[in-house]
C-alpha cells in the first residue's frame, strides 16, 4: 500500500465513524477565552480545564479583568489544572499582550499568536481552527501517537509531525483530522490499551509504539 493509497483509506474511515467530529472539545466564548483554555489543557485534560474555566470565566469576565488579576488569585483559581504558576502567569501576561498590541482582537497569523507568552504552535493552531477557520493542524498527544502507529509519519516531535500531516492531508482535512483523531484516541485507540478488535483504521495501522 502505498502512502497516498494509506491516507485516503484513512481519511475515509474516519469519515464513515466520525462525520460530524470538528468541533472544539474545549468550552469558550469570546475568542480570548478558547487561547486561556488551551494554555491550561497542557499536561490536563479537556474535561478538568471545562470545569475550571467554567467558574474562571466568571470570576474574570473580561480581557481587562485577566490583565489586571494577581498572580496569587489567578494561581489559585488555575490550581487544579496543574503547572498552576506558570500558567497563571502567561495567562496574565498573554491578556495584557492582547489588550496592549492588539486592542483586544485576536490576531489569526500563527507567527504573531506565538508571540504570547504559553502559546505554541499547538494553542495557535486551535485558536486558528475554531476562531478563524484556518485550515490548521493540532498535534496532541492523541494526534501524535495515532499518526505515528499509522506509518504517517516518523516523527516524535510535534512540529516535525504537524509539517508530515501539512504534506500529505487535503487543506479541507486538517480540522476535521485533529478532532476525528482525538476522539478516537480517547474512545478506541487508548494510550496502553487500545481497542483493536473492531477499530476502524486497523487496516490501515502499523501497530508501532512509541518508545521513549
Amino acid at each position: 500500500m502505498t502512502k497516498k493509497e494509506r491516507v485516503a483509506g484513512v481519511l475515509a474511515a474516519l469519515d464513515a465513524h466520525y462525520p460530524h467530529d470538528d468541533t472544539c472539545f474545549l468550552h469558550y466564548g469570546a475568542p480570548y477565552q478558547l487561547m486561556i483554555a488551551t494554555i491550561l489543557s497542557a499536561q490536563c485534560t479537556d474535561a478538568r480545564v471545562n470545569i475550571v474555566t467554567e467558574a474562571l470565566f466568571k470570576q474574570y469576565p473580561s480581557i481587562e479583568a485577566f490583565s489586571s488579576a494577581k498572580q496569587a488569585d489567578m494561581e489559585r483559581a488555575v490550581h487544579a489544572t496543574g503547572f498552576f504558576r506558570e500558567k497563571a502567569k502567561n495567562i496574565i501576561a498573554a491578556m495584557q499582550l492582547l489588550s496592549a498590541q492588539y486592542n483586544g482582537e485576536m490576531p489569526s497569523d500563527i507567527d504573531e499568536l506565538t508571540k504570547f507568552p504559553g502559546v505554541g504552535r499547538k494553542t495557535a493552531n486551535v485558536v486558528r481552527s475554531h476562531i478563524f477557520h484556518l485550515p490548521s493542524i493540532v498535534v496532541d498527544t492523541h494526534v501524535k501517537r495515532i499518526t505515528y502507529k499509522l506509518g504517517l509519519t516518523k516523527e516524535l516531535d510535534p512540529v516535525k509531525v504537524e509539517r508530515d500531516l501539512m504534506k500529505i492531508l487535503p487543506k479541507a482535512h486538517w480540522i476535521r483530522y485533529n478532532t476525528q483523531i482525538i476522539t478516537h484516541g480517547r474512545a478506541v485507540c487508548i494510550a496502553g490499551r487500545p481497542r483493536c478488535e473492531g477499530c476502524c483504521l486497523e487496516a490501515y495501522c502499523m501497530k508501532r509504539e512509541i518508545r521513549r
